[in-house]
């Protein structure tokens, strides 16, 4: 694999922009406000339309929708740490343990810190979703997972254009939209597998899979979000979490899913579980499953985009306190039960 030190990755956004200033000045709710519901909508009315052919891993409509990531990344002047015009984790064949899967990629894209560039705060997403049914009818996976894929991207321009105006994080940032993740986390594997930057180094993982929709259990409420996994490894997150949703955005943060004995074991079925494996604090951004999971009935009109855009601007706003915060988060706890997995 491809792996470069992170100081010799151009510092692109701080030659077009202005010159660093004290973080500590932003109001992160600035840029939190620059992801709006219209820019979601207009990313996913493409990513989840027939165009993509419901995003099969190793497909063609995966490949496009890989292409219109890097397109994206590269209009951000985000650069890829993999170097020049390659935004591609190459995935092998051979990671894949069911059917005959052609060649697949996860796309990243790369924020270098301006002080502490050695450490790194991973977003990820899956970009692949389940593709053509045999009576022909596309699954386009709007909400799974269409609507992590594009928060993530708002989420970059967000941190983009803080960095335009001199308020480069603190820590790095590794935008990471992962391939199979329906043929069992297989591009979230790899990654942690053979990481593009040392795991030791990578101080979170907030990881966004379905927040564009209400499920039954909150008809009527339009103001939660499930959170999975922020209090297993690292007490330091969990409160770091609590506490920004307070202060900026006020969600009500539900915990059903968080449960041990949750019998639908959602803090296994997401890629941030390959970086809870590797003892890696990490939350999951869910909002449960509904009639249209795993349906081609999965559609961009279907979407809450006000709700979705909220939800996006609480992970970067989680994400900006933990990559500018002074102290590394502490991994104060050990999951017994991903470890024994691992």
């Amino acid at each position: 694999m491809k792996r470069l030190l992170i100081l010799a990755i151009p510092a692109l956004l701080t030659a077009c922009g202005a010159q660093n200033k004290k973080v500590e000045n932003a109001n992160p709710m600035e840029y939190a406000n620059t992801i709006t519901s219209a820019e979601l909508k207009e990313h996913l009315y493409i990513f989840a339309s027939d165009e993509f052919e419901g995003r099969e891993t190793g497909e063609p409509g995966q490949k496009k929708a890989a292409e219109y990531l890097k397109k994206e990344y590269k209009a951000l002047n985000l650069p890829s740490p993999l170097g020049g015009d390659d935004y591609y984790q190459e995935v092998p064949t051979s990671y894949f343990k069911r059917g005959n899967v052609k060649s697949t990629e996860n796309v990243v894209a790369f924020l270098k810190g301006s002080e502490k560039p050695e450490e790194v705060l991973v977003i990820s997403s899956h970009y692949d979703h389940v593709g053509i049914d045999d009576q022909g009818r596309i699954y386009n996976g709007a909400d799974d997972d269409g609507s992590g894929t594009v928060s993530i991207l708002e989420i970059a321009e967000a941190f983009v254009q803080a960095s335009k105006d001199g308020y480069t994080p603190k820590r790095s940032i590794l935008f990471l939209n992962v391939t199979g993740e329906e043929k069992g986390l297989v591009g979230s594997k790899f990654y942690t597998d053979e990481p593009i930057f040392p795991l030791e180094n990578t101080v979170a993982n907030l990881n966004i899979d379905m927040i564009g929709r209400i499920d039954p259990a909150h008809e009527g409420n339009d103001n939660y979000v499930y959170l999975i996994g922020s209090d297993k490894l690292s007490t330091d997150l969990h409160e770091l979490s609590e506490n920004v949703n307070e202060k900026y955005i006020n969600l009500d943060l539900d915990y059903t899913y968080n449960d041990e004995n949750d019998p639908n074991r959602f803090y296994y079925r997401s890629d941030h579980y390959n970086f809870a494996k590797n003892n890696i604090p990490i939350i999951f951004y869910f909002n449960g499953t509904h009639a249209d999971y795993h349906k081609h009935t999965d559609t961009p009109e279907k979407i809450e985009y006000d709700l979705l855009a909220k939800r996006a601007r609480l992970v970067f706003l989680t994400a900006w306190e933990i990559a500018n915060r002074d102290a590394r988060l502490v991994v104060d706890k050990t999951d017994a039960t991903a470890a024994s997995k691992k």
